[in-house]
This record gives structure tokens, sequence and C-alpha cells, in this order.
């Protein structure tokens, strides 16, 4: 089926938290957690993982609160996610988070066996949104060229690139959105 797959990652997390007491990494996380498990399910949107210092959040357009409107909602989530990590007024410094977005065809359903199974989609689409997401630097969303066909009246003027991309034999065309271009939180 049709699928979307967001992935949210904190850029340089690694680095930070060599100098940082495990509570401040703590803190760090839950907020990261919160926000982004929030802005993902909004709707009927699935947060698939939370590992490490990553999110990963599936949109299915099967659900009647996304279908033709998937991909926007997709963008409106992560340009929701950089503004709140970039912008929240109750910690001194925002979180430096870079986004990936793509849509394609998936296998979706559960995988494992007996006692231990897991919901995931498989596929391409997932793994080069895995990809992608790590070419975003902080305050960037990355979306697939698949997916800017479908919100490129959006962001008109943003040029298309090619990235090199780890495990992928040909580099994936796609739009760097820069946190200078993700709007202001809404009246």
């Amino acid at each position: 089926m049709e699928v979307g797959g967001l992935f949210a990652d904190l850029r340089g997390f690694t680095t930070w938290c060599e100098d940082q007491p495990p509570e401040a990494v703590e803190r760090a996380l839950n907020r990261f957690y919160t926000v982004t498990a929030s802005e993902i399910t909004k709707t009927d949107d699935l947060v698939d993982k939370l590992v490490g210092d990553e999110v990963m959040g599936l949109f299915l357009p099967v659900f009647p609160s996304l279908g033709d409107d998937t991909c926007d909602v997709m963008l409106t989530v992560a340009e929701a996610i950089v503004r709140r990590l970039r912008d929240s007024a109750d910690e001194a410094v925002g979180l430096p988070v870079g986004v990936d977005l793509n849509f394609d065809l998936a296998r979706v359903g559960n995988v494992g066996a007996g006692e231990v199974k897991d919901f995931i989609a498989v596929g391409d689409v997932v793994n080069t949104a895995s990809r992608l997401q790590s070419a975003a630097h902080a305050g960037e969303i990355v979306v697939s060229e698949a997916l800017n066909e479908r919100i490129r009246v959006r962001y008109p003027d943003v040029a298309q690139t090619a990235l090199d991309v780890k495990g992928k034999s040909e580099p994936v065309s796609a739009r760097v959105l820069p946190i200078s271009q993700v709007p202001a939180e809404p009246a």
C-alpha cells in the first residue's frame, strides 16, 4: 500500500551527550519524544519507532483522517516538529533536529513470529527515507522527489538536488527545505 515515512533525528546528539550529565540527556530525549510523538499522532498517524535520538512515523492514506491529504499532513507535521524544537519557550536552547519525508509503496503489517511481532512498513520507501534523513542537517526538512511531486505548491522554489546516501546505488533526488523557510507558528 502507499505509505508515508517521517524520520526525525537529533543532529549532533552523541557528541553533545559526551559533556552532559545523564539527567540532561534524559530531559532532552523526553522533550524530543514528547514533541515528535504529539505532532505525529495528532491525526491517525503512527509513531512506529523511538530509537535513541531518532523517531520514525508512518502515515497511511487508508486512514480516513489522512486520505488524499496524507502528504500535506506529513509536511505540516515535519514543519511543526522543526518549529517546536527550534522555538520552544520553555527551554534555553532549541534542539537541533533534521527531518526527512518520503512517500511510496511499502508492505505494511506485522513481522515476526509467536510472541515477538512488530507492526512495520518495509520496502525501499522506508529504507530511502531513513537514508535521506541522515542527509538532513539541523533545521532542515529533506523531502524525497516522490513526495515533492504531491506538495510542491507549498515550496515551489526549492531546487532539486541529488544526494549520495549510504546503501543506494544511485544518488537520490530530493529537495532540502532549510529552517529559514519553515513558517512560524500560525496565529
